[in-house]
Order: structure tokens, then sequence, then C-alpha cells
């Protein structure tokens, strides 16, 4: 016998802007490293509390994801105004852009598979 998982039309409605707001913070994401990310996490902001569950662990996902990416940005950037630090600067946003793609394909999936993202 197979289960088979029944979401009601709130909820499925909240998946599609969830998987909708992935997208548009990878899009940002690729074409502006993030700067635009600003947009989708007010999104995240709004509609997190009208949300439960699964759907809500994926929008604090999200702004978690976008919060940590800013401060690994500002923290290259300190290292950046240094002249001995450039290299290393360049190491800190190379792997936070790593982590964010990560963090963006891994909530992405999840959401796909019906799984909460850790909070």
């Amino acid at each position: 016998m197979s289960q088979q998982l029944v979401l009601d039309g709130d909820t499925e409605d909240a998946k599609q802007l969830a998987r909708i707001l992935y997208l548009v913070h990878a899009a940002t994401f690729f074409f502006s490293l993030g700067t635009l990310s600003i947009l989708p996490v007010i999104v995240n902001y709004v509609k997190r509390p009208d949300t439960v569950g699964m759907v809500y662990s994926h929008h604090s996902w999200m702004i978690r994801s976008f919060w940590y990416y800013v401060l690994w940005m500002v923290v290259g950037g300190i290292i950046f105004a240094t002249v001995v630090g450039i290299p290393l600067a360049f190491l800190v946003w190379g792997v936070a852009w790593v982590w964010k793609a990560y963090r963006l394909i891994r909530g992405f999936l999840d959401l796909n598979s019906n799984k909460p993202m850790p909070l």
C-alpha cells in the first residue's frame, strides 16, 4: 500500500510562493551577487507569519541565509579594505557565494520533497 501526502489548498499556495521566492533569491543572487535579495527577503518576512510547519521553516531558512550571506560579504569588504587582505577577502567572498548557492539549492530541493528545513 502506498501512502500519499495530501495538502490543502492554502499549504500548496504557500509552497508555490516559497518556490517562487527561492527562484527570485537565486536570480538576484546570480545577477547581482545578492544585492537585490533584499526584495524577496521582505516578502519572506511578510509571508512567514501566515504559514506554519514546513513552509514556515523554509521562509526562516531563506531569511537566515540572506543575513549570514550579508554578514560574510561585509566581513570580506572589511578585509578587502586592507591591501594585504585582498586575497583573503576574495576567498571569504568565494566561500560565502558557494555556501549561499548550496543553501538555495538544498532549500528548493527539500521544499519539493516536502521536507522542513532545520531551525
